[in-house]
């Protein structure tokens, strides 16, 4: 199977509002894509059909070439844009947390992310930076062994140390066999990761596109892109 994820004319709304429409794409094995637009423009939503967490009102989602949803779960793992942890754990209580919930979570790999994190599992959740909970996800998030690993966000509000971090440690510990989906509006901190690009805009995709080819056809950086295809 050459994709991991297939998004086919999938449209969604929430009551009056179309939050996408008519989306196709794919996500082949091996790669990392950046899901690209500004704020509102149907990022989330596409991570959460694709994490099986809503369905779409019209069109197909599949991961595996299976319909996104229960039946995918294990292929799946998904940081979302807001903590999963509890207030009264600590590092250490959230990494037992998922490896207890999680059949396919690793441990040894968490731990290594850990120390590749500078995260004390001593510490307590609540004494952590935003930077160093977005660490935390991440490793919580990698440490599984999915598929397809889908990141909303996961430099948002963070300073420029941590996002460094979080995208060396994407790069180290990502599984090469799975593929990673990461939306974004930060596209000049990121680019560097990415094999591909997809631009989504008004709730539809406008451009996917390797980088390279952007940059050869083009002669442009996938931010020089970026704020034109969003002037």
């Amino acid at each position: 199977m050459n994709n991991i994820l297939d998004f086919q004319n999938v449209s969604k709304s929430y009551g009056s509002k179309k939050a996408l429409r008519d989306v196709s794409f794919s996500v082949g094995a091996g790669k990392i894509v950046g899901l690209l637009g500004t704020n509102g423009s149907g990022k989330s939503t596409i991570m959460k059909i694709a994490a099986g967490l809503i369905r779409p009102n019209r069109g197909t989602a599949a991961v595996m070439g299976n319909p996104a949803g229960l039946q995918t779960k294990t292929d799946v793992a998904f940081m979302p844009d807001q903590l999963l942890t509890e207030s009264w754990m600590k590092v250490r209580d959230a990494v037992h947390f998922y490896r207890d919930f999680y059949q396919d979570f690793d441990e040894g790999k968490a731990r290594k992310m850990l120390e590749f994190m500078s995260l004390n599992e001593k510490d307590r959740i609540t004494s952590l930076s935003k930077g160093m909970n977005e660490r935390l996800h991440l490793t919580l998030t990698l440490s599984r062994n999915a598929r397809l690993y889908l990141l909303d966000e996961p430099i948002g509000g963070v300073d420029p140390v941590a996002r460094d971090k979080i995208l060396d440690a994407i790069v180290e510990f990502y599984n090469e066999d799975s593929s990673l989906l990461i939306s974004t509006h930060l596209v000049r901190d990121i680019e560097r990761i990415f094999d591909e690009v997809i631009f989504i805009r008004e709730g539809e995709v406008v451009m996917q596109q390797e980088v390279e080819e952007i940059r050869m056809k083009y002669g442009k950086s996938v931010d020089d892109m970026f704020k034109e295809v969003y002037a």
